[in-house]
């Protein structure tokens, strides 16, 4: 399959310079544990891309921690097998990614995403995957970090934010950065409307930056 993906006019894509566009290929598909909380929209886009034949991969299983997510209705739906681990029934963030590595290890995961994942993960999780967890992040890192990264924009009073996928480490959205996405705040934004426009190049990113992290 080929990963070839539109570019929009609506932002600049910046890709890390330690790797080159060229790379967008793999030979066998990647193996893809999915990780979500909310509305399950990334998951969504990396499925379709896999559908559409931009994404030479496979999702194993989606894990979301929130009973109520979104995310796992859409996964149902596209006969993805859905795992809740809901993180309140766990003494703490330790004994969760223990469970979240057990699970991710049962169906053969080989890279892990954090499509909208709004848990801190620690050293298990880490170490279990090294370099081979992707976090999508709504803000051009290294600034906003955190999860009010939109109100932090409107309240800096940037003109430009955006989004980042990078390889996840054990401080909060750090790691090497693989692709960002950047869009201008204007004057009348809200959160609800910044994130709108900032959730759109997340979702046109976050496949390829899988693509390209996992090319040889």
């Amino acid at each position: 399959m080929s990963n070839n993906f539109p570019v929009s006019a609506d932002a600049v894509c910046l890709i890390s310079p330690n790797i080159s566009s060229n790379q967008f290929t793999q030979s066998t598909p990647l193996k893809l544990g999915i990780m979500a909380s909310g509305n399950g929209s990334n998951f969504e886009v990396v499925a379709q891309a896999i559908q559409d034949g931009q994404l030479n991969a496979q999702i194993q299983v989606l894990i979301y921690n929130n009973p109520s997510a979104k995310a796992a209705v859409r996964a149902v739906n596209r006969g993805v097998e859905a795992v809740l681990l809901n993180h309140r029934n766990y003494k703490n963030r330790e004994e969760l990614d223990e469970q979240i590595v057990q699970t991710l290890r049962k169906y053969d995961v080989e890279w892990v995403i954090m499509a909208g994942w709004m848990r801190l993960v620690t050293k298990v999780l880490i170490d279990a995957f090294p370099n081979k967890i992707i976090n999508i992040h709504p803000s051009l890192l290294p600034s906003f970090k955190g999860v009010h990264a939109v109100e932090q924009a409107l309240a800096s009073g940037v003109k430009i934010t955006g989004c980042t996928a990078h390889i996840a480490c054990l401080e909060v959205d750090s790691g090497p950065i693989l692709m960002q996405a950047a869009v201008p705040v204007l004057p009348d934004d809200t959160p609800e409307t910044l994130h709108a426009r900032i959730q759109v190049q997340e979702h046109r990113i976050l496949p390829q930056a899988i693509a390209l992290a996992a090319s040889p």
